[in-house]
């Protein structure tokens, strides 16, 4: 299951997208930060429904709607199928400006581990004032612990929420309705797909779902596989660089391994990080790009050629004249055909599409060379027919009229068996070869469960071609009936007939919740009816693949080992083994213990390099595997072996981990432990009860280098641990350990300590005691004259000593003593800075410390890029999980330390985004910052300017600013700013308004010169909205859309259509031919009154304020000719995703 966010589409599709609901917040959440790509598990599940569904209707009437102000509110609980459920609102829209509405279940805390639940369910704001202008939207989702709330972001405009003209508040209230179907659904925690299918599933890294359906399509075509298994590789290729190795390795696996298969390697081959892992790309998109690099991959090879045998068919674009014998042919080749869904009621209707005459006459004749325009035939037919017909429907397409992508979930057939011969095979071009019979049975159907945004992939496969389909859905794999993989993958609308509402369970648990509250409920709910209800069915096939008959046996081929590459058996069998022998050492692992043995030669190999703290990394010793019942002196047998020294010379010691979190050696065992088992001997010394003893083995050489027995310890023997410090080569290091006596002094090790260090016997050194390193360093100045009883030296204390520093203000060293070295290696962190406009990229690298202040960290910023004033850098933290920098920048000295920028969450980041601003940043919190759109009273380009102001500004100081700016149409000329929300005007700003609370993110701002005529105003004028629109129809309801630039228009008592024609016509400077098709209606409500030359327009207009007077205006109805945003070739492709790319 990936993170992606699905869209269910009804007829709102291109407004919203359906998530799990998210605050927004940082860190890990179900609705991932960034270019997320979703896919839902709403398919997941549905083949795997038991019984008939369970479903009820919820009614929740919420008062008071618009006083509203708690982030989100939820609904009394209600029961369907047995299920506590809850719808959850957030009334002013989940950081959109759009009512934001989700199902949730009511008690997913208290559920168990591993719950599930599948629901098909519509969520409505009723519309109070016409029931058909009801906002409806329909899905399906699989619940769990990790999505246990699913919906829509966003629902619906709270501008159409809010309007009281519409509707939808009506006295204030607003009424939603949850329509909720629970199927019950088989657990799959046990389930074995080898088992109980002979096929195993592939594993989803995040939103590969597509590529997964993909993969077992091509793996279940036996001649494509062993042609894959014979590309050449060798046993020096490595799989994540070598796409044929990869592949092969992935479909050997899928071959013979018991368990799902994972496709990491394979992605690594493509060149894909963790992000593309992440991101939902187009199935057929990956389908061509792989087959392409495939095929390129195959080249002088022995399979050569495989994609085309295999894939590859001709048609011909003709043009043929009627009234001149003249004829243009074109042969092209094709590796997949795209079918239309719209319109078509099956694939055999698309096909008669595909060849379907064009005639091209009148403005569209066709010049034919040396003929001239001619009236003239195009079409489509197929020279031949590939041996595997790849069929893509087109599910997704482009709304010119909505300016989107949309998906058709039309009903859409597809026969088990197609004929291309038909009707005397009139798919066929004359130059055909009649004698191939074009008959095809249907090999798997790939399926798209979701919306435009996103969604789910799977596929159904029945391998052999017998009557036994299967479903491979990621890790599962399920047997089928064919009615699950034709008739339900078909799409269109499902029906779902309600059981009697289960108003037990319902009262059981009110009973529980409010006992108070219950014993005033009346006996009914009014809640509830069990009105019959239809779902959009988001599941529907989206690729198909046909196998020609006539070449069944050739594909449907046997593959076995033979086919498979010696280096790639052996290879393949070894990583299986390998992965088999960890399965049994995990299988075993309680009759085990580890037993990690520190030495010196780790301190020594360790300290000053991967470890500075402490004495040893314990994963980085050599470890032993030791059964519990092995007595402890046979173990230490194996260290004599392991080690080379002899059993009467080795001595251990226990770890122990101290109240300050440090972990030192200490005590010896002793000989009554040691004669205990390994397993006893385990449970004694460790507290923590894990697998793992921790050892450090003490080993005595004498003067000749060979081991000798460990001198007798008694109470006044202390074992130290001694490192030494080198203040110029910045450079710390183990050097020994020594025993000494508790009365004995530091001082008395002096020339000791100097052959440890190799200085001269008399030099002169400090001594320090490393206590600890959490969450803080400790590190003091060890008294030479006190006993080390005195100064509480202990087994197992660190010394770290020096040469004697030179006095202080004279030190020619970054860090002169251990403490301020210490100090460093703790805080010390490696930053990457990467410009904010570049996210992708580093800039450059800082060596900086966790405890620098926020000024030593953009100073040190400021130094790197040249600048003079540190004030003007702002930066921006990173997020740890979306690998985007956060919404929010770092304010002027918010934060104390660097750490404060790197922390999120449990995470430590290492990357900060800088901004190098035009002033201080100091300054500019200070001020707010808005963009404008400044329209000329006799220029058609508006221009954007971002105005900055302090933020106690008021709207006439932005006007004046925005004076100082542009250019006016006289001197005296006077402004005004308005609220642009969805081309209305919602509102004219007050000149005293103070620009603090003023929000340009979601509306637009716009300034423009106040007219003349507006400044005088008769008694009887008016001041009226005017908006352009369009009509189109949805829900087989005529909408209104509203476009363009809205704008005011004075009205004078008495005044003709007529007469205010001319004067727009003159504003807008529109053509007369043009404007001659435009139509004038008022609107109220969002419906037409359509108006004649001679009628009264002030007569329709009665308010005289302009304020809140958007629901009322004059609509001027033509054609939108303002220039749509680019449209991506691929037809397919979703909105949100980049092209599918493989880079090896």
């Amino acid at each position: 299951m990936t993170m992606m966010t699905p869209q269910p589409l009804d007829q709102q599709e291109d407004e919203e997208m359906l998530v799990p609901h998210s605050d927004l917040v940082e860190g890990p959440q179900p609705l991932v930060e960034g270019p997320q790509p979703m896919e839902d598990n709403a398919g997941t599940v549905e083949n795997q429904a038991s019984d008939e569904p369970q479903a009820s209707r919820f009614t929740w009437t919420i008062e008071n709607f618009s006083r509203l102000n708690m982030k989100k509110l939820y609904s009394d609980v209600f029961v369907v199928g047995g299920y506590k459920w809850r719808v959850l609102i957030f009334p002013k829209g989940n950081n959109v400006d759009y009512l934001s509405m989700y199902l949730d279940v009511a008690d997913s805390s208290s559920l168990p581990y591993g719950w599930s639940r599948y629901a098909q369910f519509s969520l409505a704001v009723v519309n109070q004032i016409n029931s058909k202008y009801t906002m409806k939207k329909d899905t399906q989702h699989q619940f769990n612990q990790r999505e246990s709330d699913w919906g829509f972001t966003s629902f619906m405009p709270l501008s159409e929420l809010y309007d009281p003209n519409k509707g939808y508040l009506v006295n204030d209230t607003c009424v939603v309705e949850a329509d909720v179907a629970v199927r019950k659904v088989i657990d799959y925690w046990t389930y074995d797909s080898k088992k109980e299918t002979g096929y195993v599933g592939l594993k989803n890294q995040g939103a590969t779902c597509y590529m997964n359906s993909l993969l077992q399509t091509l793996y279940h075509i036996p001649y494509f596989r062993k042609a894959v298994y014979h590309m050449p590789t060798t046993e020096n290729d490595n799989p994540t660089g070598s796409i044929p190795l990869a592949l092969q390795s992935l479909f050997y696996k899928l071959q013979y391994h018991d368990t799902s298969v994972a496709t990491k390697e394979l992605t690594k081959s493509f060149g894909w990080d963790t992000y593309d892992s992440f991101m939902q790309h187009d199935v057929q998109e990956l389908n061509r790009v792989l087959c392409e690099k495939l095929e390129d991959k195959m080249k002088g090879t022995v399979v050569e050629g495989t994609i085309q045998k295999l894939f590859e068919g001709h048609h011909m674009n003709y043009i043929e004249c009627i009234n001149v014998d003249f004829k243009s042919t074109r042969k092209e080749s094709f590796y997949d055909l795209q079918l239309d869904v719209k319109g078509c009621k099956d694939v055999y209707a698309s096909f008669d599409k595909y060849v379907e005459v064009e005639r091209l006459e009148g403005d569209n004749k066709y010049h034919a060379e040396e003929h001239g325009l001619q009236d003239a035939k195009k079409g489509v037919l197929f020279i031949d027919f590939p041996p595997v017909l790849q069929l893509q429907l087109k599910r997704f397409e482009y709304d010119f009229m909505r300016d989107t992508m949309v998906k058709i979930n039309d009903r859409y057939e597809f026969p088990l068996e197609l004929d291309l011969d038909r009707d005397n095979g009139k798919y066929l071009s004359p130059e055909a070869d009649r004698s191939v019979r074009n008959l095809y049975m249907l090999h798997s159907v790939l399926v798209h469960s979701g919306g435009v945004h996103g969604g789910h992939y799977y596929a159904f496969i029945r391998p052999t071609l017998s009557d036994q389909w299967y479903k491979f859905d990621d890790e599962r794999v399920t047997k089928e009936d064919v009615k699950r993989a034709l008739e339900e993958q078909y799409g269109g609308e499902e029906e779902v007939k309600f059981l009697p509402f289960d108003f037990l369970s319902y009262f059981l648990f009110c009973l529980c919740a409010y006992v108070l509250l219950f014993l005033q409920l009346p006996q009914t709910n009014p809640g509830y009816n069990n009105t019959p209800f239809k779902f959009t069915k988001y599941s529907n096939a989206y690729m198909l693949v046909y196998i020609r008959v006539s070449d069944k046996d050739k594909i449907i081929c046997d593959v076995d080992e033979k086919d498979i590459a010696e280096h790639l058996r052996i290879r393949l069998k070894k990583e299986q083994e390998e992965k088999e022998d960890k399965r049994r050492y995990k299988a075993q692992a309680h009759l085990y213990t580890i037993i990690k043995v520190a030495r010196d030669e780790d301190l020594r190999e360790q300290i000053g390099k991967d470890i500075y703290f402490d004495l040893v990394d314990h994963d980085k010793v050599r470890n032993f595997r030791i059964q519990k019942q092995m007595p402890f002196n046979l173990f230490k047998e194996e260290v004599a072996k392991e080690f080379g020294i002899p059993v009467q010379f080795q001595r251990f010691w226990i770890w122990a981990k101290r109240q300050n979190h440090t972990y030192r050696p200490n005590r010896p065992l002793t000989p009554q432990e040691e004669a205990q088992t390994v397993g006893a001997l385990r449970e004694v010394s460790n507290k923590a009860h894990n697998a793992e003893l921790k050892l450090f083995l003490e080993v005595e050489y004498g003067l000749d280098l060979h081991p000798v027995p460990p001198p007798e310890k008694n109470k006044e023997d202390i074992l130290l641990f001694f490192k030494l410090y080198d203040p110029e080569k910045e450079e710390l290091r183990y050097v020994g350990r020594l025993f000494v006596k508790s009365s004995g002094k530091p001082i008395e090790l002096i020339a000791k300590l100097n052959e440890m260090a190799g200085f001269t016997p008399d030099e002169e050194i400090e001594l320090f005691e490393e206590i600890k390193f959490e969450p803080s360093v400790m590190c003091e100045r060890l008294d030479k004259r006190a006993s080390f009883r005195f100064s509480q030296i202990e087994d197992g204390d660190i010394i770290c000593f020096q040469k004697q520093p030179p006095p202080e203000g004279e030190e020619t060293v970054r860090f002169p003593d251990v403490p301020s070295f210490l100090e460093y290696v703790k805080n010390r962190q490696i930053v990457h800075f990467r410009a904010l406009e570049r996210p992708k990229e580093d800039d450059f690298c800082l060596e900086l410390a966790k405890n620098h202040t926020y000024d030593d960290v953009v100073e040190k910023v400021a130094q790197r890029l040249g600048l003079d004033d540190p004030s003007k850098i702002r930066l921006t933290p990173h997020n740890c999980y979306s690998q985007q920098p956060k919404p929010n920048p770092i304010k002027y000295r918010s934060v104390d330390h660097l750490l404060d920028m790197l922390v999120h969450y449990n995470q430590i980041s290492d990357i900060l985004y800088y901004e190098v601003l035009d002033i201080p940043l100091p300054e500019l919190q200070c001020l707010k910052t808005l963009k404008v759109a400044f329209h000329h009273a006799t220029k058609d380009e508006a221009v954007i300017l971002n105005i900055r102001l302090p933020k106690q500004s008021t709207v006439g100081d932005v006007l004046n600013e925005i004076k100082t700016k542009v250019e006016l149409s006289h001197p005296s000329a006077e402004l005004r700013l308005l609220e642009v929300f969805y081309h209305k005007i919602y509102k004219i700003f007050p000149l005293h308004e103070k620009i603090e609370n003023i929000n340009d993110q979601y509306w637009t701002l716009r300034a423009e010169e106040i007219p003349e005529e507006e400044k005088n105003l008769g008694p009887n004028d008016r001041l009226i909205h005017v908006y352009h629109f369009t009509k189109e129809t949805a829900q087989n309801q005529v909408q209104v859309q509203n476009f363009g630039e809205p704008f005011f228009l004075v009205i004078h008592e008495g005044e003709t259509l007529a007469d205010v024609k001319a004067r727009i016509q003159k504003k807008l400077q529109v053509p007369d031919e043009e404007f001659s098709k435009w139509k004038f209606a008022f609107l109220s409500l969002g419906r037409p009154e359509y108006l004649e030359d001679s009628d009264i327009v002030s007569s329709r207009f009665q308010r005289r304020d302009v304020y809140g007077a958007w629901e009322q205006y004059l609509g001027l109805e033509h054609s939108d000719t303002t220039p749509k945003r680019a449209y991506a070739a691929s037809q397919n492709r979703h909105t949100f995703e980049k092209p599918v790319k493989i880079y090896n």
